[in-house]
């Protein structure tokens, strides 16, 4: 896995950003089998796209 840039979001912050709930966010990568970019402990890191994807799913 890569290492983690600041310009990389966690489930969390793509849910802040959406205005939705943490859990809706987390199914939604989960059905859309997105995988992170980048690894740190138990924390998934995603790039900036994945934001209209999950938003889309979301909606």
């Amino acid at each position: 896995m890569a290492t983690v840039n600041s310009d990389q979001l966690t489930a969390g912050n793509i849910a802040k950003t959406l205005g939705v709930s943490d859990a809706k966010v987390k199914k939604a990568i989960q059905e859309l089998k997105i995988k992170p970019v980048a690894k740190k402990g138990v924390c998934n890191y995603y790039s900036n796209d994945v934001v209209a994807k999950v938003k889309g799913a979301v909606k």
